[in-house]
């Protein structure tokens, strides 16, 4: 990263400079990279933004926080919660261990507990991008129709090209679980899923309604093609969905709920727009059925893994099967899936969802 280029943070609709830090690395200590050992001297600067109510012995503010993320703002020894009330002379309390509650700053400068605030602010945005992806808003694309189209192509392609490299049945997608996503989530509270449903509401009332007209939308899934730029070495491949009426207003809605997403900063921002696509075969499945794709590079408690996967040829597929027909459906529901948990139809649990009809 450039020194007179930062990394911008975006917090409730501001951004903030993140300055570069020389961290620090401790020996023989556990769980190291869980606190933060840089300085803090990075967006300290007053914000409106905030809201700090005047009380009789100074000033106060609260952060609503998941308490998975307490431990970040406390430190290793309680240095990092110490370090910010010192340097912003504020008193920070907060919840035990497993409580939910709220983080409350208090001092009797109103620019120092602004200060605190942003530290926290910025503390729980880096701790937050580290924690593994917990959900997904999508698409689900179990109707029958498409289900048996996906059966038959695998059947065809274990038929025609199981000589191919890297071809063989344990790489393609469990027909219950074809879906399209539209973004990644982060949820490490009931209260982050209820506000994740409310959102999804709001996006129905405002422009999703008017974009599906009120009805299911009717789509194609046709055609195939790989993400990576070798043919002969491929890791995923998958299925292309379209409009039937040859329309863009499934593409319209969905890159509309990432942007309203993304700027609630449920969904953090890494593409202007979502790349439609249902995966059919992939090599993470080879030795793990239940992987999901490359959202599946941490465990459970955040800790990064390395899977190695073999690649396969996929030339003689995309030659073959470059226009082939899974299948027609209509999308009518958003889910809020849960990753790594399945309902009892053997597809992603769904913790929420909005119906276009």
């Amino acid at each position: 990263m450039e020194v007179l280029r930062p990394q911008l943070i975006r917090i409730d609709g501001r951004n903030y400079r993140k300055n570069p830090i020389q961290e620090q690395t401790y020996q023989h200590e556990e769980d190291d990279e869980d606190f933060y050992h840089g300085s803090m001297e990075c967006a300290d600067e007053p914000c409106d933004a905030y809201k700090v109510e005047q009380t009789s012995q100074g000033f106060r503010s609260t952060v609503k926080a998941p308490s998975l993320l307490y431990k970040h703002i406390v430190g290793k020894r309680g240095d990092t919660k110490k370090k910010i009330e010192m340097e912003t002379k504020t008193s920070i309390s907060i919840p035990k261990p497993g409580q939910d509650g709220e983080i409350v700053i208090t001092g009797q400068y109103r620019n120092g507990v602004i200060s605190a605030r942003t530290r926290i602010d910025v503390l729980l945005d880096t701790f937050r991008r580290k924690q593994p992806f917990t959900h997904f808003l999508a698409f689900f694309l179990n109707e029958v129709e498409v289900q048996e189209g996906f059966l038959r192509f695998q059947e065809e392609v274990l038929k025609m090209c199981s000589m191919d490299h890297g071809v063989d049945s344990s790489i393609f997608q469990n027909p219950k679980k074809l879906h399209l996503t539209i973004g990644m989530l982060v949820l490490l509270s009931e209260e982050e899923i209820q506000q994740t449903c409310e959102m999804l509401q709001q996006c129905k009332e405002e422009f999703i309604n008017d974009i599906s007209e009120g009805k299911p939308l009717e789509v194609e899934m046709a055609g195939i093609e790989y993400m990576n730029d070798d043919p002969g070495m491929v890791d995923v491949l998958y299925a292309k969905v379209h409009m039937k009426d040859g329309s863009n207003r499934l593409q319209e809605l969905v890159d509309r709920v990432l942007e309203r997403f993304q700027a609630s900063g449920l969904i953090v921002k890494e593409w202007n727009s979502v790349k439609l696509h249902a995966t059919v075969m992939n090599t993470l499945f080879r030795k793990d059925p239940n992987a999901e794709g490359r959202y599946n590079l941490y465990t459970a408690d955040g800790k990064y893994i390395f899977k190695e996967r073999e690649s396969f040829d996929g030339r003689n597929i995309l030659k073959l099967f470059e226009n082939f027909y899974f299948g027609s459906l209509k999308l009518n529901s958003i889910h809020i899936s849960q990753r790594f948990t399945v309902d009892s139809f053997g597809n992603y649990a769904s913790c929420g969802q909005i119906d276009f009809s």
